[in-house]
């Protein structure tokens, strides 16, 4: 009998597989947090991650991703740009020690030496622009924002920028574009530039309790919040499911630790490596509970 049991949920989580949406080009999908995996720093490639590059964008659409957080930072001459840090650990990290003299490989760079600087000497580096024009391309990807700035002034210019350039190319594309906010008083700061129809409330910086957490996020309609693995504790994903709050927990590289997340509650995870196409593949695996 038990065998026979088993067999009959093996069919079901089957055909659960195949209705599923699965993250094709052609998918219809009404929120980013219909999809599980949040690509960082636009994905990895091959074994490199914090490219914040087009061809690690586009292996990872290819995989079925749709969703791409992006690092955001401003140039020396005040553009906004794909970039996780301006240190020289960034610079070798990214293969950019050839590409630079030694007097510009830690600190912040001009626009025209960011675009000239290849990544890993193959990879092309994105500013705000290129980003818009990959979602007029992709009009079933979303772009999370990472602003990088630690000065409140230019974390404001960069949403600014972010903002204007897109209302001017289109303004329909910021519906697409999902910022997220480090603490409570940032959301005054980016309603203040404009108002997203969704925002990611990260945690990694904030000492906010889980109550503070789920109250503020259900008094401001915020639908998500990001975790880092440590608060991803069972009485927490339950309250913020209980509250319709979305949990996300960054930054999981490993299927098997996203299947014990995913069977704890958390809706989904932002990942180097990992894809949708994976995670479907492994979709009954979490039906069945293993």
């Amino acid at each position: 009998m038990r065998k026979w049991v088993a067999l009959l949920a093996l069919v079901v989580a089957a055909g659960l597989m195949m209705w599923v949406p699965q993250g094709s080009s052609k998918d219809i999908n009404n929120n980013f947090t219909d999809y599980r995996v949040i690509s960082h720093a636009m994905g990895g490639i091959r074994e490199h991650a914090y490219t914040n590059s087009y061809e690690a964008f586009i292996a990872n659409y290819e995989k079925g991703n749709r969703v791409f957080e992006v690092d955001l930072l401003l140039t020396a001459d005040g553009h906004l740009v794909a970039r996780h840090e301006w240190t020289q650990y960034m610079t070798e990290l990214l293969g950019q020690k050839g590409e630079l003299p030694k007097d510009k490989q830690s600190g912040r760079l001009t626009y025209s030496d960011f675009k000239n600087s290849k990544i890993l000497g193959t990879y092309e580096p994105l500013d705000w622009s290129d980003i818009l024009d990959l979602m007029e391309h992709y009009p079933d990807i979303y772009i999370v924002t990472d602003t990088k700035e630690q000065e409140p002034a230019d974390m404001q210019k960069e949403l600014e920028i972010l903002v204007d350039t897109a209302k001017k190319r289109d303004p329909a594309l910021l519906e697409r574009v999902v910022p997220q906010i480090y603490d409570q008083p940032m959301l005054d700061m980016v309603n203040g530039i404009y108002e997203f129809p969704s925002i990611i409330y990260t945690l990694y910086a904030t000492k906010d309790t889980d109550q503070e957490v789920i109250d503020f996020a259900a008094s401001h309609s915020i639908e998500a919040v990001t975790i880092p693995e440590s608060r991803a504790k069972p009485d927490f994903l339950a309250k913020l499911k209980k509250a319709g709050i979305t949990a996300y927990v960054n930054t999981i590289n490993d299927p098997s630790e996203i299947g014990r997340l995913q069977r704890m509650g958390v809706t989904g995870v932002y990942s180097d490596f990992v894809t949708e196409q994976e995670l479907g593949d492994n979709r009954w695996l979490v039906a069945l509970g293993w």
